[in-house]
């Protein structure tokens, strides 16, 4: 069996979720674990009322989407684990890879926006072509995978509130190799159209600096989610 686990927070405006419940229910032999974070807006009935077969939602009380990935890990019952983007889409064939290819250890999927736009193009192809395949370092936007026992092995995802999916890949990579699927991770730019594609790809890089400077991963995520709040939910000071 194949599990796939995905950290949600108030997902019902995400036009990616509907495309992600439709290929859900299309997947045999697969696991859907959803780790929500108090979501008060629709979207565990939106998922609930999507009429898949196996899947689960656990409730818990963190800002930190680590946290939310290692209670799924811990839940799954697949040897192979998905850490899927709650704003990224797969298809279909992804998963039936997996499952006909249980010799994998970890790696991810091929990362592409949903949006046009010439920064964003050459932002996924640094993704795939240059940090991940050099640097062994991919985010969750591209839809990591790794077997539950090598998670384990490495002591889980560390539960810092932001570059964790770094984190976790400098840990396997010490390991194993990854592998890098063709099969497409499509991913919302909604950061980017929302602030502005220039100002998103400063912020970022800005903060890519900061993580390797030892910033605080709390600050780094508070700036992260301003005005969004798309992962997170900070209390005001």
């Amino acid at each position: 069996m194949l599990s796939v686990v995905i950290p949600i927070f108030n997902e019902s405006q995400n036009p990616m979720l509907e495309r992600m419940l439709r290929v859900f229910k299309s997947l045999k032999r697969t696991q859907i674990i959803f780790v929500d974070s108090g979501s008060d807006d629709g979207t565990r009935e939106l998922i609930n009322d999507s009429k898949l077969e196996n899947f689960k939602i656990i409730d818990c009380d963190t800002n930190s989407r680590a946290k939310r990935l290692n209670l799924g890990i811990k839940e799954a019952s697949g040897s192979m684990i998905v850490l899927h983007h709650p704003r990224s889409v797969l298809e279909k064939d992804a998963f039936n890879y997996l499952l006909q290819n249980p010799g994998l250890y970890w790696g991810a999927f091929t990362h592409q926006f949903d949006y046009n736009h010439p920064l964003l193009q050459f932002t996924s192809w640094y993704s795939n072509n240059v940090r991940g395949k050099k640097t062994k370092i991919f985010y969750l936007d591209h839809c990591l995978f790794a077997r539950k026992d090598l998670l384990l092995k490495v002591g889980l995802i560390p539960e810092v509130d932001i570059f964790e999916d770094t984190d976790i890949c400098l840990k396997l990579s010490k390991l194993y190799e990854p592998v890098l699927l063709p099969f497409i991770s499509e991913t919302s730019s909604v950061r980017f159209e929302k602030n502005g594609v220039w100002f998103q790809a400063g912020m970022n890089q800005v903060l890519k600096a900061a993580y390797h400077l030892g910033a605080s991963h709390k600050l780094m995520n508070k700036i992260y989610e301003k005005g969004l709040e798309l992962n997170s939910k900070y209390k005001k000071d």
